[in-house]
């Protein structure tokens, strides 16, 4: 599409126009100014009371971390936990002969560890004969 004379003098004629208007910016009048600052005011008086009225949620585990002591027993008790879950699962030997050293194995036999924490059926075993 070409371009006419015409489309030239309105681009001239629109050339003209923004150039005026960089020259002069518009400025606010004084009594919008102050109307826009006491809202503003107002806005923030609201604002600052409905803040002020509320107090800060907290949430389920934030309040029980700090029950247990805060970050710090959190981390302790994770850890022992662990230590716990690893002991459990993966017996390591000495802890079989530790606990037979201990408990006196020369002169009542050895013990294993099952013994020290006896399972559900030895207790409806026990359940059992003092019933009878």
């Amino acid at each position: 599409m070409t371009r006419t004379e015409d489309d030239r003098r309105d681009d001239e004629m629109l050339g003209e126009f923004f150039a005026a208007g960089r020259e002069t910016a518009p400025l606010p009048s004084a009594d919008l100014l102050n109307r826009i600052a006491a809202d503003a005011e107002v806005v923030d008086g609201a604002r600052a009371a409905s803040v002020a009225a509320r107090p800060p949620r907290r949430g389920v585990f934030a309040a029980m971390t700090d029950a247990i002591g805060g970050w710090p027993a959190l981390a302790g008790m994770a850890t022992a936990a662990v230590a716990g879950v690893w002991i459990g699962v993966a017996q390591p030997v000495a802890l079989t002969s530790l606990t037979g050293g201990v408990l006196g194995a020369a002169t009542t036999g050895t013990y294993e560890l099952e013994d020290l924490m006896p399972g559900y059926s030895t207790l409806s075993t026990f359940n059992a004969e003092v019933a009878q």
